[in-house]
């Protein structure tokens, strides 16, 4: 018998086509595994088995009489509880959010997949209102890793990330301002892309300004560009939003990296303390780009650290998120949003403009770097998953998240392409990311380089051990 969850996006609908199987069959896999998995990972707010079942139901008909809705009719996808999604709330993590109401919107990527007739399987966790780069909130608890239930499946995607390591839906949409697409992709061993700001619309505008993204996590690049496919047109209610793509991100998978000009950067010039482990992987990685017949050179970006210019414009944005709250609501927040949110109220108007300053400052110089390089490789992150339910790792000396997330936060503020390839893991079996940066608009080139990775057998992990059919780990304490 067929795992149908553990099957990327392409297979199911190759099973499709043939009638090997149908939607049907593959939504009651994932929901089954989704159920299997929640009370260890802790990766839903919510399911919604009935509605998906009933919609894969409809895309069973429709393939049986060869009228797909479109290129993921019947496939099973998860959605960040950030993004609107019409009959179901939108809670984002918050107590301070109440349940009952209209809820008759959908997100603009939300919105592309239900015309594709996706089927969606429920709203994945996330900390408060996507503040920082783990997922744990008040409303929903901690989100868990699938290799390892004691540490976290990163952030703010986590609950994304990990639903589509252990088989519960194929393709799922994250949100990134920071890195919370490509945080959890590296901790739990899965693709993850933050595209070129504007390529895929978001509505309502986030309070994090251009600095916060959609994208997709999936099982591999091929997925991913399927999704970016499918979720990046224009949406009318995005004035930032950029027009379609001249081409398929699909049919630019093929090109392979032969003649690519590759810069590796493995600590950002010494700015960074990677893990020996971290830096290995990556390393073999890079290795094989360059035997696959890309131009690879060691060479650093001109960037100095831009955390307290981010840090402005992200504790800015929290402020703004939570101003309307009143003192009772305030006392329901995460402790650390909290925090932040009276840090970023104090910041002026000349403060923010200021960091406004150091961001095209930064876009400016990797604009020039990327007139050399057609890619920029570096570590995702210098560590691997630690501990669940910590903001920064034990005895790190950090305070915040950005302090061990230097290879993300900055191409949000450029708003550059950039995804996470896992590419090994520690001696702990913890998965490892490498991150693929292009300039922006050549998202083609991030898929590309990843798709190359995955074709030659480099990037994958093995399943985690947290999947059923593999040993059982003991409960989380």
């Amino acid at each position: 018998m067929t795992d149908l969850a553990g099957l990327t996006a392409a297979q199911l609908l190759d099973g499709y086509r043939t009638g090997r199987f149908d939607p049907v069959d593959a939504t009651r896999a994932a929901l089954e595994r989704a159920e299997r998995i929640q009370p260890r990972v802790n990766a839903f707010v919510r399911l919604t088995a009935e509605e998906a079942l009933a919609r894969a139901g409809e895309s069973a008909l429709r393939w049986r009489r060869g009228t797909p809705a479109g290129p993921l009719d019947g496939v099973p996808v998860t959605v960040k509880d950030i993004l609107l999604t019409r009959g179901v709330p939108t809670l984002r993590g918050s107590r301070t959010i109440q349940e009952h109401g209209r809820w008759d919107e959908d997100a603009p990527s939300v919105a592309r997949l239900r015309e594709r007739g996706a089927v969606f399987l429920g709203k994945t966790t996330t900390p408060e209102f996507g503040w920082k780069g783990v997922t744990d909130s008040p409303l929903s608890g901690v989100t868990r890793n699938p290799y390892d239930l004691s540490r976290t499946a990163g952030g703010s995607s986590g609950g994304a990330a990990a639903a589509v390591a252990l088989g519960a839906g194929p393709l799922a949409l994250g949100t990134d301002g920071g890195g919370s697409v490509r945080i959890p992709a590296a901790f739990c061993g899965v693709f993850g892309l933050k595209p070129t700001y504007g390529r895929v619309p978001l509505y309502p505008a986030s309070a994090f300004g251009s600095l916060a993204h959609v994208g997709p996590l999936t099982r591999d690049a091929a997925d991913a560009a399927l999704l970016l496919d499918a979720i990046g047109v224009p949406d009318p209610r995005d004035g930032t939003a950029l027009p379609a793509a001249p081409d398929s991100f699909v049919a630019a998978l093929e090109g392979g990296v032969r003649g690519l000009r590759i810069a590796y950067s493995p600590s950002l010039g010494g700015q960074v303390a990677v893990r020996p482990a971290v830096a290995t992987a990556v390393r073999r990685a890079v290795e094989r780009l360059a035997h696959l017949g890309a131009y690879v050179e060691e060479r650093d970006p001109d960037l100095t650290d831009p955390v307290e210019a981010f840090h402005t414009l992200w504790f800015s944005g929290a402020a703004r998120v939570v101003q309307r709250l009143g003192p009772r609501e305030r006392a329901l927040l995460d402790p650390g949003l909290r925090e932040i949110c009276a840090l970023g109220a104090r910041y002026s108007a000349l403060d923010y403009l200021a960091a406004m300053d150091v961001r095209r400052d930064l876009g400016r110089r990797m604009g020039r770097f990327h007139t050399t390089y057609d890619l920029l490789v570096t570590p995702t992150l210098p560590v691997t998953a630690f501990e669940a339910g910590a903001e920064v790792p034990k005895g790190s000396g950090h305070r915040r998240w950005t302090g061990w997330t230097p290879f993300t936060y900055p191409f949000n503020m450029t708003q550059q392409p950039a995804a996470s390839v896992p590419v090994g893991t520690d001696a702990d079996g913890l998965p490892v990311g490498l991150q693929l940066v292009a300039a922006r608009h050549r998202d083609d080139l991030v898929l590309r380089a990843a798709h190359a990775l995955y074709a030659a057998g480099v990037a994958g992990v093995p399943a985690p051990p947290a999947a059923p059919g593999r040993s059982e780990p003991a409960e989380a304490q």
